[in-house]
């Protein structure tokens, strides 16, 4: 999953971090690319706990929040780890989440196309 994202990031010059976590976001894998920003490591990091823990992609977070109130809103965003800067993507397998992937270092759409690579290389070698 790594390898997919990291060549779609090469693919799109972008210089990314990439972090893969379990279902429970516990911390999988990870990949820095050379010249990468140094802040990517803990978003994206985070991006993929997020993704995992509230089984949706950092993207539609966003639009789910946009939807709620702002005490809603700014309580949901003030925790931690939480993020709704896009570029996690949730993974799952049967329609059981097994776990997601965040990055972090392009723009929105290279974040994302390396994360949907990262998910679609797990789903094309799933049982």
């Amino acid at each position: 999953m790594l390898t997919s994202a990291r060549s779609q990031a090469e693919a799109d010059g972008a210089r990314l971090c990439i972090a893969v976590v379990d279902a429970a976001g516990g911390l999988a894998g990870f990949l820095r690319m050379p010249d990468a920003f140094s802040i990517s490591t803990e978003l994206s990091i985070d991006k993929a706990w997020t993704a995992a823990g509230m089984r949706l992609s950092t993207a539609d977070l966003a639009d789910a929040l946009a939807k709620e109130t702002e005490q809603v809103r700014s309580g949901l965003l003030r925790r931690p780890r939480l993020t709704d800067v896009p570029g996690g993507v949730p993974l799952f397998s049967a329609g059981v989440l097994v776990g997601a992937v965040g990055t972090s270092g392009g723009s929105t759409e290279q974040d994302i196309r390396a994360a949907e690579a990262a998910i679609g290389t797990y789903l094309e070698k799933a049982p």
